[in-house]
């Protein structure tokens, strides 16, 4: 279980370093969209996941491995959390806002609608 966990890690982040360069690529902003929108879809599927445990009985070693390995990977508080310290180094001060709050709102939103898209399922 552990080497299969550590295994989604790796492509979790893999698939992040390229969803991030390809989103910055087709998104020219000072706001880190590419972190952003990864860190929605990762809380977005995270949530799915741990909706289908609950509600319909999806294996748990099957979300460990999806959610602590691949999403765990995959998504990135940190990084977030320092693109927002450095929007505020450079004095874009509503950039950061937006990067903050907006980062927070939208994964608490995207959790909901996992569990709910769960629910439905």
């Amino acid at each position: 279980m552990i080497v299969l966990i550590a295994l989604a890690g790796g492509v979790g982040a893999a698939v992040r370093f390229i969803a991030d360069g390809w989103i910055r690529s087709k998104i020219r902003t000072a706001l880190p969209v590419g972190t952003i929108m990864i860190n929605i879809t990762g809380s977005l599927v995270l949530a799915f996941a741990t909706g289908m445990v609950l509600d319909h009985g999806a294996s748990p070693a099957w979300t460990s491995i999806l959610g602590t390995g691949f999403l765990g990977g995959y998504t990135t508080f940190s990084t977030a959390s320092v693109e927002t310290v450095r929007l505020l180094q450079v004095r874009r001060y509503g950039s950061a806002a937006v990067n903050a709050a907006g980062t927070l709102i939208l994964t608490v939103l995207a959790v909901a609608a996992g569990l709910g898209l769960a629910r439905l399922a």
